[in-house]
Formats: C-alpha cells, structure tokens, sequence
C-alpha cells in the first residue's frame, strides 16, 4: 500500500450523508492529522462557502476541518473564468443559477452580473430553481454566452434518499440550448487540477477519496491520481464489477484503511 502525501476527501457519502454522520470519517480524519498528512475535501458542494463547508464538519461532525482545506467547484469555476478574461474580467459579464456559495465565488472576481447577453453562463444546484432562471439562461447562451456547468451529479445523497443534484438541473439547460456545457468539478480533472495549483500539492504523491464511482473515481482516473473508493454513498459493488476501469483500492469504511 502506498503512502500518499496528500488525500483528497468527498463529502457528502464519504464524510457524511446529508445530516447523518458517518461514524467512522472522524476517526479517518484525526488519524490523517495525527500522521501529519496532507488532506483536502475536495467536493461537488457549490451552494455552500469554503466557511460555511468547513463549519459543517467541525459542528455538526465533528471533524476537523478549516475553509483553506476545502475545495469547491465554485472555486475552481471562478478560477477557469479568471484564466479566459484575465485581467480584463472586469469588463466581462456572467449569469449565475445557483445559490450564495457559487454566486459569490464567481461575483468576487470582479465579473459583472447580466442577465440578459453575458459572456458566460454558470449553473449550478440551485434550491430555488425557477423556470424563468432556465428562461434567461437558455436566452443568454442561444445568444452567444459560453456555457458553464459546475458538476454532473445527478443525484446527491442525504439522510432522505438520492436527491437531484447539479446534473439534473444543468442537463435542463443542455436540453433546452441542445448542447452540453463545459464542466468544472467531479469527473472532469480541471477541479484537480486547479486544486493542485491552487495548494501546491503534487498529484502523482495524491490519492482521490470518495463513495461515487462516476464522480470521485472518475475525477481521479482522469487526472491520473490513484482512487478509493468506499462504499457508504453511491456506488456499490455490482456497480463497479460493471466498470472497465477499477479504483485502485475498494473498502467497506474508512475504518478499513491504514493512513501509515
């Protein structure tokens, strides 16, 4: 087993399930800071702050956690549009479907909201989708604005169920403008990438941590990082004998796994 220098940890089936705990994240996390190694949550969560994030695990979990170790989509989206503007993002313009944690990621980098012809559209899970934000999204990119998606999850899990996630709020809008977006987080690579850049970590010293095989595992596979997958989210074992490629390593808990 290798030992890996830096871990990048989902959230939500991984740490937690919606409010529920799970009680052996904590331990998981403690034993990584007792080792002194390196960890980052790296999540799919656009609706909440880096804060308010790493609020949740400290209060309501019980692991310990500080907004510099958490990284969202909404970062690495406001740092995709930061690389296509530079530092003529103020004159650019954006519309935003998704709540505070994403909206204020993208707006504190100086782009300038519009709802009518912007230069980019980004849309994430929103709590309080409205047909008429699909309206001005769906205007806004048939017009020309390049189209932004923050995360394929489709579903997320909490303590009620499988929920729709960004996916399904984002595949309205590819089915209304009748092509895909670009998208930012969990599989595509760009989130590690930007996190690797971002923190100054290695990835080839990194291993992707997660319980959604079509999301962490991926995003692992594509940025060539070493995977675990553990089965107390998404995936689950008939799920993965139907995959080509494996994660390098499968646990029923974190409690299975030796960070030494």
């Amino acid at each position: 087993m290798t030992k890996y220098q830096t871990y990048l940890i989902d959230l939500d089936g991984t740490m937690y399930r919606g409010k529920e705990k799970i009680p052996e994240a904590q331990d998981f996390v403690k034993r990584l800071n007792d080792q002194n190694v390196q960890y980052y949550f790296l999540t799919n969560n656009t609706t909440q702050t880096p804060e308010q994030v790493a609020n949740n695990l400290s209060k309501n979990h019980q692991i310990i956690a500080s907004p510099e170790q958490v990284i969202t989509p909404s970062l690495a989206t406001a740092g995709y549009i930061k690389n296509m503007f530079g530092d003529e993002i103020t004159e650019h313009s954006a519309y935003v479907i998704g709540e505070f944690g994403l909206k204020s990621a993208i707006f504190n980098t100086g782009i300038q909201l519009n709802e009518v012809d912007p230069d980019v559209v980004i849309v994430g899970l929103d709590y309080d989708v409205t047909y008429h934000k699909f309206e001005l999204a769906t205007l806004a990119i048939k017009r020309g604005a390049f189209f932004i998606g923050t995360n394929a999850d489709t579903n997320l899990p909490n303590e009620r169920g499988l929920v729709p996630g960004a996916g399904s709020v984002i595949s309205l809008v590819e089915t209304a403008v009748q092509h895909k977006a670009k998208y930012i987080g969990k599989p595509e690579a760009d989130i590690v990438d930007f996190a690797a850049a971002y923190k100054g970590f290695d990835p080839s010293q990194a291993v992707m941590v997660g319980d959604n095989y079509n999301t962490d595992i991926k995003c692992g596979l594509n940025a060539g990082l070493d995977t675990l997958l553990v089965y107390t989210g998404v995936s689950t074992h008939e799920d993965i004998v139907k995959q080509s490629r494996k994660p390098t390593y499968q646990i029923e808990s974190l409690a299975d796994w030796d960070v030494e």
